[in-house]
């Protein structure tokens, strides 16, 4: 296994499905399908569950060696099997190593040799420098889910942990980077020409620093000093999420991601509602 940046430990996504694609097909009676299954079901597990299924595969080929002659043409089976598994674990480790630098590069900016995470960052430049390393690896197209795993994976263990509350909230900036520059992509702030009042709004806060949040949503709500009303707000959110899940892969880390920073969003605006409007009776 190998090393990390010294966050946590690792938490993995999946490897892959099975060999060409295909899943594995009766070949003759008796035990000899479920040796293949077992085989192939190697190849499909996360990491570490891989690492497990090397010895299992190890256990079957020393099992088909002693097996009777028409189980033997399995030992080759066996073998290739094992040596599929071998290159899947390596190429899904190098694929991690190169995700965790990509995210040691972005957050460089708010570490200190020999400190704990201080979070906000004391240099008020210190955001600024990792929303360019940010976009500069987005550029790059080192942005992608093997990236959005790795830092998911150090998220959950840093707030497992609960000891490290700069290291768990600056990880937390580094997805919500990520997801306001996704975002900010695509606008449906216009249409036919005229602009759609609620949209751009929401895009004001998609923008905007997610500390700056209840400022920019006292300006814009009815409830505050703006022109949008709260359930308008509510709408296009619902309609931006419905939008993400149709153009993003199903249970991808891009698509959680996206997701709950809108949710975050309304979360955000429904507290200031609250606020501003006392409560109900």
């Amino acid at each position: 296994m190998h090393t990390r940046i010294g966050l946590v430990g690792f938490v993995g996504g999946s490897l892959c499905t099975h060999p060409g694609g295909e899943r594995s097909k009766r070949i003759d009676a008796g035990g000899s399908c479920s040796v293949l299954s077992t085989l192939l079901c190697a190849t499909g597990k996360a990491p570490e569950e891989s690492l497990k299924k090397t010895i299992e595969v190890d256990k079957l080929i020393d099992m088909l060696r002693e097996a009777n002659p028409r189980e033997k043409d399995y030992e080759e089976l066996a073998e290739n099997v094992m040596n599929i598994v071998d290159r899947l674990v390596h190429k899904t480790n190098q694929k991690i190593e190169q995700s965790t630098d990509v995210l040691k590069l972005i957050i460089s900016p708010a570490m200190r040799e020999g400190e704990d995470v201080k979070w906000p960052p004391r240099d008020p430049d210190t955001l600024k420098l990792m929303e360019k390393e940010i976009s500069h690896r987005e550029q790059e197209g080192q942005l992608d889910e093997g990236f959005l795993s790795e830092v998911s994976a150090q998220l959950r263990q840093a707030k497992q942990d609960g000891d490290k509350p700069g290291l768990e909230a600056m990880l937390q900036k580094v997805l919500q980077m990520y997801a306001s520059r996704s975002l900010q992509k695509r606008s449906y702030a216009y249409k036919g020409g005229e602009v759609v009042v609620p949209e751009k709004f929401l895009e004001s806060v998609i923008k905007a620093p997610e500390n700056e949040w209840n400022k920019v949503l006292l300006d814009g709500l009815t409830v505050g000093k703006g022109d949008v009303s709260p359930d308008e707000l509510y709408a296009v959110i619902n309609k931006r999420i419905e939008r993400v899940l149709i153009r993003t892969e199903g249970g991808s880390y891009q698509q959680r991601i996206l997701v709950e920073y809108l949710k975050e969003i309304q979360a955000r605006a429904e507290e200031v509602v609250k606020v501003l409007q006392g409560p109900t009776i």
